[in-house]
């Protein structure tokens, strides 16, 4: 087969799914998001149960996710520096990156100390908002809110709303199940 063949067929392939993706769901995806499965990318990840992951998802070394979780497109998880657990119930939001590593000491002393790294945990049922970054070392509690674009380089306590960058603590998660509900911190 020619390269002009295959590329004519792989068009044909892409097109077909991005008409099936907008006729069912109403979306189109760039080629990799579209083209494979998210679940069975999570699978052979050795991620738990019905979670999914994007194909533009990078991911780097220790890094496991538990069930019915959902990372996002454009996604960074670096467990390169210690390992990162995401638990149960995560939403992780489109182009957040999760860092076990930085190389800020690395680059200043002009190689002379290493990079710094930690582990990264966020509970079960949190929800990280997009473009936000997790530093090296966090540990993020359960029933969390991340507010999108936030940078957060400090642990987060279970139940806790936090936003801003820093991230800083705007309120806190209240109730369970189908009751549960966000009540924010009054302005001071």
């Amino acid at each position: 087969m020619t390269p002009e063949r295959f590329a004519e067929l792989l068009a044909a392939c892409y097109k077909a799914n991005e008409e099936r993706l907008s006729q069912d769901y109403q979306r189109s995806l760039s080629f990799q998001d579209g083209m494979f499965d998210r679940w069975e990318r999570a699978r052979r990840l050795g991620f738990g149960e019905r979670t999914s992951i994007y194909n533009s998802a990078a991911v780097f070394g220790d890094v496991r996710v538990g069930t019915d979780s959902w990372i996002g497109p454009n996604t960074l998880l670096d467990g390169s520096g210690g390992g990162l657990s995401i638990g149960s119930f995560c939403s992780i939001s489109s182009g957040v990156h999760i860092y076990t590593h930085d190389t800020v000491l690395w680059a200043l002393s002009g190689g002379a100390l290493g990079r710094a790294e930690g582990p990264v945990s966020i509970g079960d049922c949190v929800y990280v908002g997009s473009q936000s970054i997790i530093a090296a070392g966090v540990k993020i509690g359960s029933r969390c809110v991340i507010g999108a674009n936030s940078f957060v380089n400090d642990d987060v306590a279970d139940g806790t709303v936090v936003g801003g960058s820093p991230a800083r603590k705007l309120g806190t998660v209240v109730g369970e199940s189908a009751a549960v509900r966000i009540v924010f911190d009054s302005a001071k």
